[in-house]
């Protein structure tokens, strides 16, 4: 299975500039890019037509939460009104299995690889580099 984006071919790509941001926050940005690429989860790109931003942002406990900009990408992409599958549905075609697994990468996200086609198009940019996903970010529609 694998995710594709359906992007309306007359939208134009949309490079967003990278964003400043404090030493603390490219910190905290490269560890959670570091285990991004230890998962397997995004490569590093040198060049994409499409660019967003990586946003840090902090969490109650006073960590931070890498989010990354996909404003752009999605207003791109006309909407799905039923981006996932009924419960009922998976339950029933589970029932006759005989071992289920569950894959968990950083809370459930990171689970649907993307079409090679479409990697590129999900590109963010950091102080340190720019790297695209893999498997399907969090955020994106």
């Amino acid at each position: 299975m694998e995710h594709v984006l359906k992007v309306d071919p007359k939208a134009k790509p949309i490079r967003q500039r990278l964003r400043t941001m404090s030493e603390e926050r490219k910190k905290a940005a490269q560890a959670e890019v570091q285990k991004l690429l230890d998962a397997g989860v995004i490569h590093e790109v040198q060049f994409s037509e499409w660019l967003a931003n990586l946003v840090m942002v902090p969490k109650k406990n006073g960590k931070w939460r890498m989010c990354i900009d996909f404003t752009n990408l999605n207003k791109a992409c006309p909407k799905d009104d039923y981006p996932l599958p009924r419960i009922d549905t998976l339950v029933d075609a589970a029932a006759g299995s005989e071992m289920m697994s569950m894959l968990d990468y950083f809370s459930g996200y990171h689970q649907i690889w993307m079409s090679k086609e479409d990697e590129a198009k999900t590109s963010f940019t950091t102080p340190f580099s720019t790297y695209c996903f893999v498997r399907m970010p969090e955020g994106l529609y």
